[in-house]
């Protein structure tokens, strides 16, 4: 009956073989990502864990804070540190993460931004954190502090202040689309693309990059530093894949977006999991996502490991649009 109801009418969007909210979510992540796999991509601590087991690298966590009264305790965490990242463990779409990148005399802790925050404002974001207010329920979560990645200067160019990061879609193990996610003075120095970070379209084959968005209008240059966002090739490339891979065949999810960042020393480290990663990746890349799903589907069968899965990959999803 579903599929006689889908056949009366086709949107013009999917005829083109793009994904949209409602096709996503009953075709792909209800079926595919069971609720109870969900506590590994919504809690970041749990995701750490998962990472570790996998030998998968992340950025150093300097300490939790699951109470109200361990509040205080912020103060002997961040001693010493130059910067760091203070995050709730359950939020999403970079909401309460407060990335601090100076710290000077005086309790004067400076944002990407240049805003300026003292320790009490810090333990008021903190007590907002546990009290829920970021969260993806509303219920009660868990503040946790981490190191600052050193970004690779080959984003140097094209990075306005903050961490650029990069979204994997992975489908059934099987690396699907990617781009590369850019701060800008509109978005604070975070990598979210509604926020007015960039999103830039990459080549699964070979990491190099294509044009970009912002606000879901293509950009060729970032608009804050000038560098061009085409033809860059992104280091790590295949340790890269091979991580989103290695964990969208680990966690048992069909459909999930990896987000990892690239550090000038140790390389790709995990960022966080999403179970229901959005869907403007396919106008960064100007591609749909639909058709590179269904053939996963219809050869998944002869794809018997990560290698094989990656190379797949490769092989198909390899046509750079005309940008």
């Amino acid at each position: 009956m579903l599929s006689a109801l889908k056949n009366l009418w086709v949107s013009p969007l999917r005829q083109q073989g793009i994904l949209g909210i409602n096709g996503r979510n009953i075709e792909y992540i209800f079926p595919g990502n069971p609720r109870e796999l969900f506590p590994q991509v919504d809690d970041k601590l749990k995701t750490k864990e998962i990472a570790h087991e996998l030998s998968v690298p992340v950025p150093e966590t300097y300490g939790v804070i699951r109470y109200q009264n361990q509040v205080k305790e912020l103060s002997e965490m961040i001693e010493g540190k130059d910067s760091f990242v203070l995050k709730p463990s359950s939020g999403s779409g970079g909401d309460g993460i407060v990335v601090i990148t100076g710290v000077k005399p005086d309790d004067d802790y400076r944002k990407a931004s240049g805003k300026s925050l003292s320790l009490e404002d810090l333990h008021y974001h903190v007590h907002n954190i546990l009290s829920g207010m970021f969260s993806l329920s509303g219920n009660s979560d868990v503040a946790f502090v981490e190191e600052t990645v050193e970004f690779d200067p080959v984003f140097d160019e094209i990075a306005y202040l903050g961490v650029p990061d990069l979204r994997i879609i992975v489908y059934r193990g099987v690396p699907v689309m990617a781009m590369l996610r850019l701060p800008s003075k509109a978005s604070d120095g975070k990598a979210n693309l509604h926020k007015g970070g960039l999103g830039v379209g990459i080549d699964i084959a070979t990491g190099t990059t294509l044009g970009g968005i912002q606000y879901n209008r293509y950009v060729k240059a970032h608009p804050d530093t000038d560098g061009t966002l085409c033809d860059r090739t992104i280091p790590h490339w295949p340790k890269i894949l091979n991580i989103a891979a290695k964990l969208g065949a680990h966690t048992g999810f069909a459909y999930l977006g990896i987000d990892i960042v690239l550090d000038k020393e140790r390389g790709p480290l995990l960022l966080e999991m999403n179970a229901r990663p959005g869907l403007s990746i396919q106008i960064a890349n100007r591609a749909g996502l639909l058709p590179r799903l269904e053939l996963i589907d219809d050869k998944l069968s002869t794809l018997e490991d990560v290698e094989e899965k990656i190379a797949f990959a490769k092989s198909y999803f390899t046509s750079l649009p005309d940008f």
